[in-house]
């Protein structure tokens, strides 16, 4: 059954280069046949003598159309010289030369057989869909090559790379086929107002049967879309057969895409991004493309991953648009705007999910030193690691335990191995259909889907197995949903040697008694202030929604919510029995004594803290010992400022007056009693008087004046009290207070005297402060104690001022005195004798 396709003149080449060279990369656009034509042409290579050859595809759907498409063209069955190998399905045999896998079965195969002894050649399809699985499984054969099996051939296949990127990456050669293709017209159809992704694809796709011949296929980003542009494409029209292809459907289903439609039938196939290459898909003459798909995502800050909507790159847009080109001239009509400008290429994986898979399989290879195209981002890998311990797959050293390879044996995600792996075996088949459901997207439709109890799933699952597809659908549920976990739990159960199926309503906590081992870091306690709020062990917070149905548990293990701000809304999750934390967890338990700070009361306090991870668990007050008290009553002054501290009169000044002979006498080396300054030494100057106390309140104002004063030693007091005196005796023989630090924005500003004018009586000059640096602000006051002057210039007020003072007082207080000559006067600080 010979078959020219578009490669076949360089299969000699393709042949000839390897046996000059271990490498090659080979770049071929959609439709060359380089999937199913260079295995073939590799099979009678010298080079290979009697070895194996692995083709590895990104989805189970084109690894089983490409193998059986090679095992037609031999004339044969698959599973003969052709077969494949997916999950929980396999067909080959002793005879079997040719194995298309899909990408993670090749990192199994290496991490149980190093050497890949008996497997010649591997060959790494569709590489540019920079899967994380077939990164790891190129930089583990690369590593193998270099180390193990330089005889080993590699060849890096797909229709578009960055080719001299591969090229200096994988150190070989390339080789280019030109491929076969039509002319592709490109339109931009827009969108109307209002008009939601589904109906322009359905508006656009009727464009499409009016304007073309043929079938069309249309891309959108997931189940959920196909299913609403279906159920509108088939109330249209009953004329048009309406097929789905996405990687949810069985195997039938999805061999329907791949069937020719009956003579004279159109069909318009609906399909996610597993279209875009590796599988053949006849009579498509227009593509109608949404420009959208869904790829995990994961956020290091929540340690969740959830599936997002994404735009297209530009390499899967011309890679989708290629397919209406296949067999004659076509159309591609793209549902967004022509002026939008698309990323080259699509970013590997690895950049953006979750990499705990990842580091498991590093941790069993004993190296992360991998000839990486790109290497693992350090941060999500960290992240990873951490949740690895806390499964118990690596130790603090991150090597590998026993656990971790039974893990990394049983081929699931480290969560559900985790919880597989610890599950009692009498609850085995339990599991099994706990690692199906969560695979996959629930089965509960309507109402129903939108339970946060993630038991309804499972109830669902066992009312099909037990009840019928009858029962099953009058429970809400989808019976094909269930069909496909139903087949993914048997393949579980298959691995985890449980001979018969779960049935029946299990107890109330089974579910999360069990999922605790997958999820340790989202277990969650309620909160007793608020019973719709929860605390998890990673540390964040979740709440339920109003409708919740898991209102009441105390305890929840967490599997799906929408990272918010504040507090996370729980999408799914079960209540689970907190002994199980404590029997199979005792390692993640801390109990420590915690001191803590009570804003509200203003007190410190002691506690015996018990912890899960990040969770408190259980809190009890002990006694305080007063030197634990001491560091808590710092950081809340430090909190609230200095401020805070109850300041007396006395204080007050007597910082200002430190404060202003600091500026005035800087070779004194005057402690800095600024705010700042003593919030950062509290330490040295206020600790010792707070020992013994837990509350600010306890702290005595005279205290807190003999700790500042303690910061002065004995000769920077006696210059205190010389140049920056409290209080002067004036000419009347009164001593009159200074007031310091009037100014906020200058510490250094001079003191203010404030005196009555008959006391100065006889006083030449103006007083001076700092060792005489620095005249005093006089406040000149009336009889009656009103201010008259404001002045630094006491003789320039008595030659100039006075006499006009004088005249304008002496008549409204004529029992003081008023001198002509305020020079030679006696100084008084009381009224004329009577009658003088």
């Amino acid at each position: 059954m010979q078959t020219v396709f578009p490669i076949t003149p360089l299969l000699p080449d393709i042949v000839d280069a390897l046996a000059a060279h271990p490498r090659l990369v080979l770049e071929a656009p959609p439709g060359a046949g380089k999937t199913t034509q260079v295995p073939l042409a590799l099979l009678d290579a010298p080079w290979l003598a009697d070895g194996r050859i692995l083709v590895l595809e990104p989805r189970r759907i084109a690894a089983r159309a490409a193998a059986a498409f090679m095992a037609w063209q031999r004339g044969e069955e698959v599973g003969e010289t052709v077969g494949y190998r997916i999950r929980f399905e396999s067909r080959v045999g002793p005879r079997t030369r040719i194995e298309v896998v899909t990408e993670g079965i090749l990192g199994r195969m290496i991490q149980d057989d190093p050497s890949l002894d008996g497997i010649g050649a591997i060959l790494f399809d569709e590489f540019h869909e920079r899967h994380l699985a077939g990164d790891l499984g190129a930089a583990l054969a690369l590593d193998v090559q270099a180390s193990l099996r330089p005889d080993l051939r590699l060849v890096v296949m797909s229709a578009t790379l960055d080719g001299e990127r591969i090229e200096r990456w994988f150190g070989a050669r390339r080789i280019g086929s030109p491929g076969r293709s039509f002319p592709v017209r490109i339109d931009h159809p827009p969108a109307r107002p209002q008009e939601t992704v589904e109906q322009h694809l359905v508006r656009t796709i009727g464009q499409a049967l009016r304007e073309t011949d043929g079938d069309v296929l249309a891309f959108l980003p997931g189940r959920r879309e196909i299913e609403r542009a279906r159920g509108m494409l088939e109330r249209q029209s009953e004329s048009v057969e309406v097929v789905a292809l996405h990687g949810e459907l069985s195997l039938a289903e999805q061999q329907l895409a791949l069937t020719p439609a009956d003579p004279g039938t159109r069909r318009i196939v609906l399909a996610t991004n597993v279209a875009e290459s590796s599988v053949t898909l006849p009579g498509i003459r227009a593509v109608v493309d949404s420009g959208l798909a869904r790829e995990p995502r994961f956020d290091p800050r929540s340690g969740f991953a959830r599936l997002e909507t994404v735009t297209i790159s530009q390499a899967s847009a011309d890679q989708r648009a290629g397919r209406a080109g296949r067999v004659a001239e076509g159309v591609a009509y793209r549902l967004w705007p022509q002026s939008r400008r698309l990323e080259p290429s699509r970013s590997a994986e690895i950049e953006h999910t979750e990499l705990s898979g990842l580091a498991l399989e590093l941790a069993g290879w004993g190296s992360d030193d991998l000839p990486w195209l790109d290497a693992p981002p350090a941060g999500a890998m960290g992240q990873a690691r951490d949740l690895l311990r806390r499964l118990g797959a690596i130790n603090d050293a991150s090597s590998i335990t026993r656990l971790g390879r039974d893990m990394l044996a049983l081929g699931a995600t480290p969560r559900l191995a985790a919880a597989a792996l610890r599950a009692p075996v009498a609850q085995r088949a339990l599991v099994a259909d706990l690692l199906a459901l969560i695979e996959a997207r629930s089965p509960l439709r309507g109402e129903q889907g939108r339970t946060d109890d993630f038991r309804q799933r499972l109830a669902a699952l066992h009312l099909w197995r037990d009840g019928g597809a009858r029962a099953a659908r009058n429970g809400g549920a989808d019976v094909g949903a269930l069909a496909a976990i139903e087949k993914a739990s048997a393949g579980w159960r298959r691995r985890l040697d449980a001979r018969t199926a779960a049935s029946g309503v299990p107890t109330a906590h089974a579910v999360g008694d069990l999922l605790v081992h997958a999820f340790p870091d989202r277990v969650a306690k309620r909160d007793d202030a608020n019973p719709s709020r929860y605390a998890l062990a990673n540390g964040r917070g979740a709440r339920l929604h109003e409708a919740s149905a898991l209102h009441g548990e105390p305890w929840l293990v967490v599997l799906d919510l929408r990272l918010d701000a504040r507090d996370s809304l729980i999408f799914a999750g079960a209540p689970f029995d907190a002994d199980v934390l404590a029997r199979d967890h005792a390692d993640r338990f801390v109990t420590e004594r915690v001191l803590r700070w009570d804003e509200d009361r203003q007190i410190a306090e002691a506690f015996e803290e018990r912890r899960f991870d990040a969770l408190l668990v259980e809190r009890r007050a002990v006694p305080l010992d007063p030197a634990d008290a001491l560091p808590l009553l710092l950081a809340a002054i430090r909190t609230r400022g200095i401020e805070a501290l109850p300041w007396s009169d006395n204080a007050r000044v007597l910082r200002a007056r430190i404060g202003a002979l600091r500026l005035w006498r800087p070779e004194l080396d005057l402690p800095d009693v600024g705010d700042d300054a003593l919030l950062r030494t509290l330490e040295a100057w206020l600790a010792p008087y707070l020992r013994g106390k837990r509350r600010l309140e306890a702290i005595e104002a005279s205290e807190l004046g003999e700790a500042l004063a303690s910061m002065l030693d004995y000769d920077q007091r006696r210059a205190l009290d010389a140049h920056a005196p409290e209080a002067l005796t004036v000419p009347s023989g009164m001593t009159r207070r200074l007031a310091y630090g009037t100014r906020d924005d200058d510490a250094g500003a001079p003191p203010i005297l404030a005196v009555k004018l008959q006391e100065l009586f006889g006083l030449a000059d103006t007083p001076r402060v700092g060792d005489g640096r620095v005249p005093v602000m006089l406040h000149l006051l009336s009889p009656a104690g009103r201010p008259i002057q404001v002045t630094q210039d006491l003789a320039g007020f008595w030659n100039r001022t006075y006499p006009e003072v004088k005249k304008e007082l002496k008549g409204r207080y004529p029992k003081h005195p008023w001198p002509d000559d305020p020079w030679t006067a006696t100084a008084t600080h009381r009224a004329k004798p009577r009658g003088t």
